[in-house]
């Protein structure tokens, strides 16, 4: 299989007056973006980084950080991109843990840098010229060019950071062969056509922002950079760019369609729309499908670890399906809790959610943590940590986490389950479902909504008791939230909830909880 810089080289003879990279005012070609590559690759090797060396990305989703991420591929350089909103102290983590030999950033990530204990002995390249004494990424990319590729496909292409809610984050390191897997998995799971237009606003140190760069190369398409999502914004570039294929998450579908310039942009031009990252509640699936009427729906379910475990291309038809394993997997619904690959549950039942790592695009293992190999990686499966079970036709619902699981007086509760029927209410905006303690049932089902108008608990109550949920699975609390937390990637962060850190709406007069 071809390395990824190969690939790119064999992009830009098939496109090479094809529009490639938008950010601003800045378009290029792919001709005019490899000359910037092949000079930022050249650049990079002068600086003495070598194959294999490790170099921290905290860039926003500009044309800078596109063109180091394919400048790296190039030089054989592992890229390690994280969050730009990162932390002095998540810094240091990062750097020592994936022994770094340099840092790339701008100014969203400098007040991080600034405070860092490991920064000043490291190759320092500021994106922007926000950092004295670093140096700057423009001048290295008008330099001598050099777009040799020194990496094969065996080489390790980049370094991911999963999002480490409850432990340390832990490295993901994946080669340039599974990284090509993945983006050509994607191109065919969403029938991307040549000439594809995506929003590039999934940041890049995630998955799905790296997957939307690669595919567009891979069809002569564009990639239209959004460096921090603004819903406005975003669907200004919708119309001027035509863009053809959203890929987000579900809270920057909902974030699109509650702004006030949705009426009034054209969006006729998105024919593909995928989601990945969390699960999409049934009334979300259903406004969405209204509003953008797309040829393809797509629900993609995976992680950093493995890209794709399963997809479904028509997410509305029937709402809550992951849909079938991808085109390098194959899924297995196993007993939780005893790590044994072979103890399938019964067809129907529910279970953890494993797949296989014979998959091209599956990871072999973490960095430099044999403690999390050994509780995820089971005689050639990777135990994702999902609940999930297979409908009759074969479709696989992701229920939830493991350690999600609601056991309210001995049954078993899908938080899940639960937030769609509540989504389905016209006065719900957004929710979330946890357990909280009690005496008596052990935990409690509770509600946090989001009101997107005038609605009551006794009133979500009686809509959960019409749908037909069943008594052991309805709210016994609901609290009416401003917000919910959630992850820099739009991710739901129950614990916070189950900590008790959220902010409350202020109850009306007369307001109970259920």
């Amino acid at each position: 299989m071809l390395d990824l810089g190969r690939s790119f080289l064999a992009s830009v003879a098939r496109d090479p007056n094809a529009i490639a990279l938008v950010d601003g005012d800045l378009r290029l070609s792919y001709a005019d973006w490899l000359t910037r590559i092949g000079a930022l690759a050249d650049s990079l090797r002068h600086l003495g980084l070598k194959p294999g060396d490790h170099l921290v990305c905290a860039l926003q989703n500009t044309a800078d950080a596109a063109t180091l991420h394919w400048a790296c591929q190039m030089a054989a350089i592992v890229i390690v991109p994280v969050n730009w909103r990162i932390t002095a102290e998540e810094l240091d983590f990062t750097l020592l843990n994936a022994e770094a030999r340099g840092l790339v950033l701008d100014a969203s990530s400098m007040a991080a840098a600034g405070a860092s204990n490991l920064v000043a002995g490291l190759v320092q390249i500021a994106s922007g010229g926000c950092v004295a004494g670093a140096l700057s990424i423009d001048d290295m990319m008008s330099g001598r060019v050099d777009a040799t590729p020194c990496a094969s496909a065996e080489d390790i292409s980049l370094m991911f950071y999963t999002s480490g809610t409850t432990a340390r984050p832990k490295g993901v390191p994946r080669r340039h062969r599974m990284e090509r897997a993945a983006a050509l998995a994607h191109v065919a799971q969403n029938l991307m056509p040549r000439g594809e237009r995506t929003l590039g606003v999934m940041p890049l140190y995630h998955t799905m922002g790296v997957r939307s760069l690669l595919a567009m190369s891979l069809l002569g398409g564009r990639f239209v950079c959004l460096p921090r999502f603004d819903a406005g914004r975003a669907l200004a570039l919708i119309e001027t760019e035509a863009v053809s294929s959203l890929y987000l998450v579900p809270t920057l579908y909902h974030d699109l369609l509650v702004h006030p310039d949705f009426v009034l942009t054209n969006t006729a031009s998105v024919r593909r729309l995928g989601f990945a990252g969390a699960s999409m509640t049934d009334g979300l699936l259903q406004r969405l499908k209204a509003a953008f009427q797309p040829e393809l729906f797509v629900n993609h379910y995976g992680s950093s670890e493995v890209y794709t475990f399963s997809v479904d291309q028509n997410a509305p038809a029937k709402p809550g399906s992951a849909g079938r394993a991808g085109l390098n997997q194959d899924l297995r619904i196993v007993v939780p809790g005893q790590g044994n690959p072979d103890a399938r549950v019964t067809p129907g039942d529910e279970g953890e959610i494993i797949a296989t790592l014979l998959g091209d695009e599956a990871f072999e293992g973490y960095w430099r943590r044999p403690e999390a190999d050994a509780k995820s990686l089971r005689a050639g499966w990777y135990f994702t940590g999902d609940m999930g079970r297979m409908d009759a036709e074969g479709d696989l619902f992701v229920t939830g986490r493991v350690d999600d699981m609601i056991i309210t007086g001995g049954e078993n509760v899908s938080p899940v389950e639960v937030e769609n029927c509540l989504s389905l209410h016209p006065c719900v905006g957004e929710c979330a479902v946890v357990g909280l303690p009690d005496e008596r049932w052990g935990k409690i089902v509770v509600a946090f909504v989001r009101r997107s108008a005038a609605v009551s608990a006794e009133d979500l109550c009686t809509h959960c008791r019409a749908s037909g949920l069943a008594a052991f699975k309805r709210p016994r609390r609901v609290i009416f939230v401003a917000e919910l937390p959630r992850s820099p990637v739009g991710k739901l962060l129950r614990r916070l909830l189950v900590a008790g850190e959220f902010t409350p709406e202020p109850a009306e007069p007369g307001q109970k909880s259920a």
